[in-house]
Formats: C-alpha cells, structure tokens, sequence
C-alpha cells in the first residue's frame, strides 16, 4: 500500500462555518507526519474525520486502505488513537484499563498478557502497573495512553498533541518511543502546537490555516525554502517606528510578537555590525537582539502571516 493515509477534498461544515476547507494530504507507511496549526485552523476536525469521529461534509478519505465513512468499522480495528482529552478511569489501575482495552479489541487472555506487560515495559509503566491511575503524574499517564491505543497493533497512531503539559524528560522519553514506532513501521499522524516536537520528530509536516493546508514538506526543505535568518530587535515602544524603518532597510519584514521587530537579514551574519551602526546612528537604544537560522518558526510565519501559539514552549 502506496499511502496508508490519503484525504482529497475534505470538508466539514458546522452550520455556517467551514472547519475544514479542502483538505489534501497523503501519509506514507511508516512515516510520521507533523500536522500544525494554531487553535481553530481545522486541525483537530480534521484528525476527528480521520479516525471517524466525525463525518465529513465534502470530499473523501481513506485511512489504511478503508473509506472513513463507508467502512467506519475496518478504520477503527487499524489505528490507536490517543487524543488530548482522553478520558482515563483514575480508579482503575494500569493493568486492569490494559485488559480492558484488549477485552474491547478481541484480544485473547494470553495475547493481552503478553502484550500487556511488553507495553508498559516499553513506556516505563511496568513498576506502576497495579497502582491506580489517579496516582499516576500527568507524563505517566500520557505514556499509559499511548500503551493503551498500541495493544492491538495498528498499523496507523494518530496522537493528538501528545506532550501537551509534559515535563522535558518526559517529552524526551515519548520522542524516542515515537521513533521507534516509527522504525518498526507504524505510521504516526502527530498534531502539535511545539515546533521543536514537529522538527524533531516528523518525516513531512503539513501546514494547516483556515481550514486549507498551506505549506507541506520535509522541515529541513521548508526551512531551507525560507532563505535568509531571521533578525530579532527589541527596543523601547517609543522607538518601534525608527528602529523599523532602519530594519526595513537591511530586509524584509517578517510577523514578531508585540513589542518586538524582526526582519529577515539578506545577508546574515556579515551585516550585523551595519545593522548595529544604523540603529545607534538613529539614536535607538537596543535592549535585545539575536539572530536565529530559518526554524519552522519562520516558515509557519511566512506562510500565515503570524507566529504559532506555543511556539516559544
């Protein structure tokens, strides 16, 4: 199978407003595709379509080889999914929810025993495994979500901001779990609002923006397409307009938060010293300045015209 993973067209409406605009995507066995968006760009819908949650208004979808509205049932038995606001029963213990969830599969008794005790092996869980999940730490129970969507093997994991709320170590531990899903063929749909988790980890990462993906690749080929570093000044509110249009005058002007200026500098670290001398020759006081090679920071910036929410996290 060519792509494990395919959407042409797709939309959903809710009344008026158009979620999800014409999505096109396709996902290739055993890759991990980065899906990013800010909060209501039609990220989330379209993951819900994917794994048959919701029903598409327009166009059509396949996942793992099945149609999502036509074969609704084959596409659940050939992905886990772990979604951001999984509800996880807090009295029951990792073991027991391992059990049910393979009781919920069709697992038979020595398979889920098995299984069971390889996944929480390999999420670290295996000490805690009697204990009740309500004494578990929000990176415990992410990695007790994720054993639960893998029990039956899917050939598809869609994770819906999986690290949301996790502390560095933990993020670090559930990125190399990934990979090696990855590594042993298992295709990973990932949403994330963390530019470091989509460079880090995926193979192509897809744009999202008002419904329509706007910009898809490799992150080293959509980085390298943004060309030039990005300069970013912090001055005094009072001296934004000057220092602007020294700025202007090295490169174009690229979206920043308030308060603060960037631009991208044509050419890079040889014109830092006359950027420097042109700001202090107009009297403009720099209170920060760093240069940064292009991230997928500044292509999500090119493409939307603003920064990504969380991208600083």
């Amino acid at each position: 199978m060519d792509h494990l993973i395919e959407a042409q067209g797709l939309e959903r409406s809710f009344g008026d407003i158009k979620a999800v605009a014409g999505v096109d995507l396709v996902v290739a066995p055993g890759e991990i595709y980065g899906f990013l968006g800010p909060n209501g760009a039609g990220k989330s819908t379209t993951v819900r379509i994917l794994t048959t949650l919701l029903r598409p208004t327009g166009g059509r979808a396949t996942v793992a080889g099945f149609d999502v509205q036509s074969q609704a049932n084959m596409v659940r038995r050939s992905i886990g999914v772990a979604l951001q606001d999984a509800a996880i029963d807090p009295l029951m213990t990792g073991n027991e929810l391992i059990r049910l969830q393979a009781t919920l599969h069709g697992l038979r008794r020595k398979e889920t025993s098995r299984r069971g005790g390889e996944l929480l092996e390999r999420v670290g869980l295996t000490e805690a495994a009697d204990r009740r999940v309500g004494t578990y730490s929000g990176g415990m129970r992410r990695r007790l979500d994720l054993a639960l969507a893998l029990i039956h093997e899917p050939a598809v994991l869609f994770l819906d901001e999986p690290t949301t709320g996790l502390d560095p170590t933990s993020r670090m531990s559930l990125w190399d779990e990934l990979r090696r899903l990855s590594s042993e063929g298992t295709t990973i749909f990932l949403t994330t609002q963390y530019l470091e988790e989509a460079d880090e980890l995926a193979h192509r990462v897809a744009i999202i923006d008002g419904g329509v993906i706007v910009k898809e690749g490799s992150p080293n080929d959509l980085k390298l397409a943004v060309g030039s570093p990005t300069l970013r000044v912090d001055v005094a509110e009072h001296q934004l307009e000057i220092a602007g249009r020294v700025l202007n005058g090295f490169g174009e002007t690229r979206p920043a938060r308030q308060g603060r200026l960037a631009i991208g500098l044509d050419k890079g670290a040889g014109e830092l010293a006359k950027v420097v001398r042109g700001l202090d020759d107009q009297g403009v006081e720099v209170l920060h300045m760093e240069l940064d090679a292009p991230s997928l920071d500044d292509v999500f910036a090119q493409a939307t015209g603003r920064r990504l929410e969380g991208a600083a996290a």
